[in-house]
């Protein structure tokens, strides 16, 4: 939105209050854990067994039709009946194809009663083309077996075209296994006389496709089902199987001088370095201080906004402990199945202690180890996994000898809603607060991140740090990574300081949409009304000066904007500066009301901002005329991810007389800031027709058209 002032809010400093402390009855000795149950071989034995009766149960049978034994003979006799199998149990046959069939010859039918002795031995007879001849040359009758239906062959035919004719075809396959039979045998003596005299091959057989068939039906087939749901497990990070459930996951970081982070690496927190320091020297040499009988603490909580270098702090303090690192995310262990976050936890540190001295590391602590509610189930505490895993935790914690060489480190941006047995002495008792850096700590960060970077020596790092206030780390490693891209864009061959300012408004503003259409009046009332900020903030003693101008568009949803920079870092702010301030983000919509009569829904972030800023002043730091030196805030916290207090119960009339001291300062600041504007109109109106003419002006040319600075607020 048009006017959207870039500034510093106010830090608001206290001191450090340690958590209360409870008497806790000791607790007793833990007993040892039971042994967990191996997978063994007989597991896979009762399987196979499973296996093989359900076969024999449910799959023994051939999966050809069942003929009667009269009809058997008929097609015997008439010389349809190629081969047959005969067994115990069984008679198993094949047709011959419908082309090779042939009608019976009436005289080469034998009688029905002839008997055994009549026959002639397959060896003598001497016809060709004979039975005997014909038979030889024929392959092995092998009826299909029942199939199940998940059956690798049923399915793609791949087991009949490697086991039967190469040269035929699927289709001949399916036509050929139409020819099958099977007929149950009955006392009959002449069934061998009438097979010869009719060129039948026989032969009998004892054999089993058992294995085969188990394998091909259950086997084979359930080892791609469990292989395929293998591979999604994986894939879902559920682990391979349900046996992994329960291990941990942290990533292990061994000691790699490749991969090692140091102290160097790491800037802008040198306090929370010094306070490191001590776990670097126990885990290189716990004999110095074990000898003396100091115990070092058993956890170390990391706190600060987000962004500021928590993991990477812990990282460092590996590397120069050159001990191995588990780190994991306190999300790891909060699981839908309960039970599996305590067993992460007791497999997480039984892996720790055999790895000693090493490093473990809880990012987000808060995910598992929220306060508890208190009241019972009732009031919303009762028992869940997360409230499961975080009473293991502190278990763990209490269960291992702090002279082990095992430190916890733990961060969180939320320390205020962290349970208060998690930061008691002897768990997570010191705290180690990463903050946002000083200006001198940003300089030092850009310096870091622009080591392997192509910088030429134009760049003022100094500078930067000023245009930077209230940047953490990340914010200072993304400046520079868009300033590279920006110079890679441009095929520099090194980046620029223009690169980094442009770097810097991208991310205070968002990029340009110079594609934006824009209708002239409408840019004409954009630029009076940033250069209705700056004239303001120029004519402010004291106040952030102004580094830019511009009404290009950006992607944030801004029109226009104006860029001021505090020269150094401010933590204090008195109630005439808060008005300053308040007078300047007004000055755009003031600037619009001198100039067109009118204003627009350009200032809405502006008013967000000046409204907040004297709601404060009046409800947090008692600067109100009606009830001075009240505090109207219940509860105060640390804030690093929001304003971090409660508001307190007062009465109706106070609230309406505060809500009519807003009113009033907003309008008595607003007419303030109108009056100066119509006393300094000719400077408004230089600075507006340069906007519009250069569409960006920079602070040297912002000091040419509006000349010095005064020395004393219009308004006082």
């Amino acid at each position: 939105m048009p006017g959207s002032s870039a500034s510093e809010r106010p830090h608001e400093t206290r001191g450090f209050q340690p958590p209360e402390r409870r008497s806790t009855p000791p607790r007793p000795p833990l007993g040892d854990l039971p042994p967990r149950a191996r997978f063994s071989l007989f597991y896979y034995l009762a399987i196979f067994a499973g296996f093989l009766i359900l076969q024999w149960l449910f799959f023994s049978q051939t999966d050809a039709p069942e003929w009667s034994y009269s009809a058997f003979l008929d097609a015997v006799q008439a010389d349809k009946v190629a081969q047959v199998v005969i067994t115990e149990e069984r008679i198993y046959g094949q047709l011959k194809p419908p082309a090779e069939a042939t009608p019976a010859s009436s005289t080469a039918q034998p009688s029905a009663t002839t008997t055994p002795g009549n026959v002639t031995a397959p060896g003598n007879v001497e016809a060709p083309g004979t039975a005997t001849a014909a038979n030889t040359a024929k392959p092995p009758l092998d009826v299909p077996a029942t199939k199940a239906p998940w059956h690798l062959g049923r399915l793609f035919g791949w087991w009949q075209q490697m086991t039967g004719d190469l040269k035929r075809s699927q289709a001949e396959q399916e036509s050929l296994a139409k020819l099958y039979f099977t007929v149950l045998p009955l006392p009959d003596p002449t069934l061998l006389s009438v097979l010869q005299a009719h060129g039948v091959d026989y032969r009998g057989r004892v054999e089993s496709h058992l294995l085969r068939d188990v394998l091909l039906n259950w086997i084979v087939p359930f080892g791609i089902m469990f292989l395929i749901w293998g591979l999604l497990m994986r894939r879902m990070g559920r682990g391979p199987s349900a046996l992994q459930m329960g291990k941990s996951r942290a990533k292990i970081y061994e000691v790699d001088p490749a991969l090692r982070v140091r102290f160097s690496d790491v800037a802008g927190v040198d306090e929370a370095i010094e306070e490191t320091r001590e776990i670097v020297a126990f885990l290189k040499d716990p004999a110095k201080f074990t000898k003396l009988g100091a115990k070092l603490p058993k956890g170390v909580l990391l706190v600060g906004p987000p962004g500021t270098g928590k993991t990477l702090l812990a990282r460092a303090i590996a590397g120069e402990s050159e001990v191995p690192f588990y780190s994991l995310s306190g999300s790891d262990f909060v699981e839908m199945f309960v039970g599996v976050g305590a067993a992460r936890v007791r497999d997480l540190f039984e892996e720790a202690k055999k790895a000693a001295p090493c490093i473990v590391f809880i990012d987000e602590l808060d995910a598992v180890g929220k306060a508890r509610a208190q009241g019972g189930p009732f009031m919303g505490g009762g028992y869940d996994e997360r409230e499961n895993t975080l009473n293991q935790l502190l278990t763990e914690m209490d269960g291992f000898d702090g002279t082990a060489g095992v430190i916890i480190l733990a961060a969180t941006n939320r320390p205020e809603i962290l349970d208060p047995a998690l930061l008691r002495a002897g768990r997570f008792d010191r705290r180690v607060v990463v903050d946002r850096p000083s200006r001198a700590g940003r300089k030092a960060i850009f310096l870091v991140h622009t080591r392997k970077l192509p910088v030429a020596g134009d760049v003022d790092f100094d500078a930067l740090a000023a245009q930077t206030p209230g940047m953490v780390g990340a914010d200072i490693a993304n400046v520079c990574n868009e300033a590279a891209l920006l110079a890679s864009r441009r095929s520099e061959t090194q980046i620029g300081m223009p690169q980094f300012q442009e770097a810097i408004e991208r991310i205070l503003a968002g990029p340009q949409k110079k594609s934006l259409i824009v209708t002239p009046e409408e840019r004409r009332r954009i630029a009076y009304h940033e250069s209705g900020h700056a004239l303001v903030g120029y004519m402010t003693p004291g106040g952030d000066p102004v580094q830019k101008i511009s009404i290009i568009p950006r992607a944030a949803g801004a029109l226009g904007y104006t860029l001021q920079m505090p020269l150094e870092d401010r933590y204090l702010l008195s109630r005439d500066e808060l008005l300053d301030r308040v007078h300047v983000l007004l000055g755009g919509r003031a600037a619009e009301a001198v100039v067109f009569e009118s204003v627009s829904t350009g200032a809405s972030d502006d008013l967000e901002k000046a409204t907040s800023i004297v709601r404060d002043m009046l409800i947090r730091y008692g600067m109100s005329d009606r009830a001075p030196n009240v505090s109207l805030v219940a509860r105060s916290g640390s804030g690093y991810l929001g304003p971090g207090f409660e508001q307190a119960q007062y009465s109706q009339d106070l609230a309406q007389a505060l809500d009519d001291e807003v009113i009033a300062l907003l309008g008595h600041a607003f007419e303030q800031a109108r009056s100066l504007l119509i006393s300094e109109r000719p400077r408004l109106e230089a600075l507006a027709s340069a906007l519009l003419q250069a569409e960006e002006l920079d602070r040297d040319s912002v000091i040419t058209l509006l000349g010095e600075h005064p020395t004393v607020a219009p308004w006082r």
